[in-house]
């Protein structure tokens, strides 16, 4: 299997090797996909958090007549690029 990371994330790969807890690469990435198993209910519940604090946010500002008018495509959108940051 051929994996491709983005620069950012190649970066953090090396320097966690550079530390010397792990061999190579490898070790890295089973270790980040082992954590990200066993914690994947913590981090949803984490990101759900997240977005029902975003959305109190947004529904104060409603009931004060601050809301702006986005397409829900757009509010949609720049949820996703901030899960994939």
């Amino acid at each position: 299997m051929h994996i491709s990371l983005t620069p950012e994330l190649e970066k953090i790969v090396k320097s966690k090797v550079q530390t010397g807890l792990y061999n190579n690469a490898s070790e890295v990435i089973r270790e980040a996909l082992r954590f990200m198993e066993t914690h994947e209910e913590l981090i949803y519940q984490m990101k759900l958090e997240k977005l029902r604090t975003k959305l109190a946010v947004g529904a104060e500002q409603a009931n004060r007549g601050e809301f702006v008018d986005q397409s829900i495509s757009k509010i949609i959108e720049e949820a996703k690029q901030e899960h994939n940051a």
